[in-house]
């Protein structure tokens, strides 16, 4: 088992050291959380070891999971690689593309491994039709979400879109063209509701929406490629897949058959991909074990991570223009 232990005990950091002491990959040796009343409950009430330093946390451990606030994880993430721990950082990476740069590269010199918890990665919705998405030419993404004064130290970009555009960098594997956005800050100081249109080399192009402001939670994405449509419903874990063939020359009595101008004829016919009900946060954590234990390839390793957020950051300053 891997000695295992959380930076940040917040919302999420509850959820991660529960998940960590239940799962059979990770010893938990305990957290720290500058914030001395918090922890001293959390400690008493769940049975944590609450670490009086982040120093003395990082030396007993062999994985260190940053679940701290974003503006957090480059001095926590340097702190753990430094001392040779391998590292799972909670979305985004980090504040700054230069941050993210340099943990990465830091973890590359101490030969470490590195996670980023992009969680929609591991829904299963998406898990079951990810192989579907081929050649995507037209991604649309909304996710909404009612306003909650958590996270929002950040824009909802990093926020919110940022699972969007890791989900869409996964899929379209081309470099970004050209990017425009507009968002607008209603509550906060910084955007609360942005939208923005991404262009790819390979001619794809993504509309996605984030707002933190909607009166429902909304966290949907559809795409569409020459022989199908996909969505993903990653709130409901509900899928739609409808595909089109050539129509064969004697279709059954239900076929669905549609004709165009040119009278060629297609049969459209639904899939039911199998949808594996399974804890994202949970499994998240688990292949990155498998990674650290069994040299398996990290799922979503520091470089993607990186990626996701120079796109985060080239849809900002968009916004600021």
């Amino acid at each position: 088992m891997i000695k295992a232990g959380v930076l940040g005990a917040g919302h999420l950091g509850k959820i991660h050291l529960r998940l960590l002491e239940a799962s059979e990959r990770y010893e938990l040796v305990g957290f720290y959380d500058p914030d001395q009343k918090n922890a001293k409950a959390l400690a008493q009430e769940k049975g944590y070891v609450a670490f009086e330093s982040e120093a003395d946390l990082i030396q007993a451990c062999e994985m260190i999971d940053i679940v701290t606030p974003t503006p957090y994880h480059h001095q926590n993430a340097l702190n753990a690689i430094q001392k040779g721990k391998h590292v799972f950082i909670e979305k985004p990476i980090a504040n700054s593309v230069a941050e993210a740069r340099e943990i990465t590269e830091l973890a590359a010199q101490n030969g470490v491994l590195g996670q980023v918890g992009h969680v929609e990665r591991f829904n299963p919705a998406f898990k079951a039709i990810k192989s579907s998405v081929t050649h995507p030419k037209f991604i649309e993404s909304h996710r909404l979400a009612e306003f909650n004064p958590r996270g929002t130290d950040v824009p909802v970009v990093l926020d919110l879109m940022i699972h969007d555009i890791d989900v869409l960098l996964s899929v379209v594997h081309a470099k970004v063209k050209s990017v425009s956005a507009s968002g607008v800050a209603v509550i906060s100081t910084t955007p609360d509701i942005t939208n923005a249109r991404i262009e790819f080399e390979n001619g794809c192009v993504a509309n996605l929406t984030a707002s933190r402001i909607s009166l429902k939670k909304m966290r949907k994405t559809r795409f569409f490629q020459k022989d199908a449509y996909i969505a993903v419903d990653f709130l409901e874990k509900k899928v739609e897949v409808v595909k089109m063939k050539d129509a064969p020359k004697k279709p059954e009595d239900f076929a669905l058959i549609l004709e165009n101008a040119d009278g060629e004829k297609k049969q459209i016919y639904f899939e039911n991909p199998n949808i594996e009900d399974s804890n994202a946060i949970l499994e998240e954590l688990e292949v990155f074990a498998d990674a650290i234990e069994k040299n398996e390839p990290v799922i979503v390793p520091l470089e993607n991570g990186t990626r996701a957020l120079e796109l985060a950051h080239q849809i900002m300053e968009c916004c600021k223009e």
